[in-house]
């Protein structure tokens, strides 16, 4: 008996599995439901490969007929042409986003390995259906940052819009619907990214020597952040970012300081690399330029510069503003401190104002004022307030550039003094918008709360800027839940985050908290700067009877090789005042309709992974 039982398993259950396969590869090739590629190769993986991309050389055969391409939008210069374009475009879709694709190995080799990679005619809809899906995801980004006045931001991801419409088989029926009316995309993107360029204006504030201070509004108030670049007299300038409406640039000797042309930064090329498939669609189709993105800026007479002066002063002193904080009348000894500090930047002569400082807090401004070539913006406007036993002074605006990058900002520095009357901290504040969400929301925090919150995030940013890998180490829990991307790391099976891991919503790869600062570590040492920038927050407070909060935010990531933007969310234990301690940290680049989906579009949750996921 148990010889023949050995018999059935060596010899006939690989016979049932290859009569199975035989069976399914002949139902594949003759059924007229499936779209097949088959690939012959060295191993069973570049055979896959192969089959993919015979798969989708089928595919493009198949739709072509159904394809709307304008042939004048096709960028022949990269070898493209109308014959080929439905082809090339149809490799955009990755394997990634082919998920409902399958595959049947045929053979494994050796000497030759083949595999049929095949997809059902009535799943093919769907793909492209998920990329028009992508397609509203950056509208809808677009026009809450708009709102926000992240016009950086509104321009990149209507313009990221436009150029994905153009890979949709047919791009003027996807229509956008508003207020009842439905518009076709394919006009009123263009139109949308025309209005908002109409509507920015450039101001000169001061002009002192070669340098010159700008102001930038839209619709007349100060822009939370726009990336430009400007002729210097000689050639653009590399993309300089404002901030609150602030930036300075410097010219050429000898280039004329009362008019020069500026061109406002909206394809954001560098930042495509997070969305391969927009890359290659890029690549595919014509640039699209915009005539509204060049201006010419006038320096105007000194009554008109006066008058821009006054605006950008108010941008300044909103800079130090934290409605619903506890703010203390200026004291004498800080604003001194503050008034030395100032003049040492000034004349770059730091170790001047050591004394001033802790140990700890002249590390932190020395590696600051090196983080870049530091100069200030403008006539600081102090505010100070208190947190227990601390002092935090808001703020002094400055500029920062760099040698080998392509990007200049502005940051607004803060100062946090200790119990001694000493600065035990600096950091980079966060922008209007950001700050007004913590202190202007309707709650029952206390001021202590939103100042703590506000510091926190002030502080995290920094670190990475400063590249404080000791301070980031501390303010993770050794079992933080990490994401990075869609990607779930986390370091221990247990405790409170039982639940998070056992979620359906999502599939988890485990990573401790050691690998991800490895990684961090590495990535400090391959950039000569990087650069956070924080806007539109949601915060909520989770659970009950402790100050444990959930905090949704959008950023910005520069570094000196790598650019892009996202949905962060933290979750962070607050209850020790002087240890903030991480929970939680994820990322996420674009919303996904499989998160939260069910949320309104609208919604700031929509499509996010956020607190909700983990109650």
């Amino acid at each position: 008996m148990i010889k023949r039982l050995i018999f059935y398993l060596i010899f006939f259950v690989p016979l049932c599995a290859v009569a199975q396969t035989a069976s399914k590869i002949d139902e594949i090739k003759n059924a007229a439901d499936y779209i097949w590629g088959q690939g012959y190769a060295a191993t069973v993986k570049e055979a896959d490969k192969e089959a993919l991309a015979d798969l989708m050389s089928k595919i493009s055969v198949q739709i072509e007929s159904d394809f709307v391409i304008d042939e004048r939008e096709v960028n022949t210069a990269a070898g493209n042409d109308a014959q080929s374009t439905v082809q090339n475009v149809v490799r955009t879709y990755s394997q990634g986003t082919l998920k409902n694709t399958r595959s049947v190995i045929v053979s494994e080799g050796p000497p030759t390995a083949a595999v049929i990679r095949y997809i059902r005619r009535s799943e093919l809809e769907k793909v492209f259906k998920d990329r028009e899906e992508n397609v509203l995801s950056y509208v809808y980004s677009a026009r809450n940052a708009e709102k926000a006045g992240r016009i950086d931001a509104a321009l990149r991801y209507y313009y990221w819009a436009s150029c994905l419409l153009k890979s949709l088989q047919n791009p003027s029926q996807v229509k956008f619907s508003e207020d009842g009316v439905k518009f076709p995309m394919t006009m009123w993107i263009p139109e949308q990214i025309r209005n908002i360029l109409s509507q920015i204006k450039c101001e000169v504030t001061k002009v002192e020597g070669q340098n010159v201070s700008l102001l930038f509004t839209y619709k007349d108030k100060p822009v939370t952040s726009l990336d430009f670049h400007y002729w210097d007299g000689m050639n653009y300038s590399n993309i300089f970012s404002a901030k609150d409406g602030i930036m300075e640039v410097e010219m050429r000797p000898g280039a004329p300081t009362n008019k020069f042309n500026i061109q406002y930064e909206y394809e954001f090329k560098s930042q495509m690399r997070q969305d391969p498939e927009l890359e290659q669609v890029m690549n595919i189709f014509n640039t699209v330029k915009y005539k509204e993105a060049t201006v010419v800026v006038n320096a105007g007479n000194k009554s008109e510069q006066k008058q821009a002066q006054a605006t950008l002063q108010a941008a300044v002193a909103n800079m130090s503003v934290a409605t619903h904080a506890v703010q203390v009348a200026q004291p004498k000894t800080f604003v001194k401190t503050i008034d030395q500090v100032v003049t040492a930047i000034k004349s770059k002569n730091y170790e001047s104002v050591s004394e001033l400082f802790t140990a700890e807090g002249y590390n932190m401004f020395d590696k600051l004022v090196h983080y870049g070539n530091a100069s200030l913006i403008g006539n600081p406007n102090l505010q100070f307030y208190q947190l227990g036993e601390r002092t935090i002074c808001r703020s002094v605006p400055m500029k920062f550039s760099f040698k080998n990058n392509k990007r200049s900002f502005v940051e607004d520095v803060t100062f946090t003094f200790n119990k001694d009357e000493k600065i035990e901290s600096v950091a980079f504040g966060l922008d209007k918008i950001a700050r007004d969400d913590i202190f202007q929301r309707e709650t029952p925090w206390s001021e202590d709360v939103r100042m703590q919150l506000a510091t926190f995030l002030e502080n995290y940013k920094t670190a990475f800027a400063l590249k404080r890998l000791d301070y980031i180490q501390s303010i993770f829990d050794d079992d933080a839940i990490i994401i990075v991307g869609h990607v779930t790391k986390h370091a221990n099976k247990k405790g409170e985050n039982q639940q998070y891991i056992d979620n359906d919503m999502v599939k988890y790869t485990r990573q401790d908290k050691t690998t991800y600062l490895k990684n961090l570590e590495k990535s400090f040492g391959s950039n000569e700067f990087i650069n956070i920038r924080f806007t539109d927050n949601d915060i909520k407070k989770m659970g009950k009877g402790e100050d444990t909060f959930g905090i949704l935010i959008h950023q910005d990531y520069y570094s000196s090789n790598y650019g892009d933007t996202g949905y962060l969310f933290l979750m962070v234990d607050m209850n020790d005042m002087n240890a903030p301690i991480i929970k939680v940290r994820t990322w996420q680049p674009n919303r996904d309709s499989k998160w939260n989906g069910n949320f309104e579009r609208d919604d700031p949750y929509y499509g996010l992974i956020y607190g909700g996921n983990f109650d």
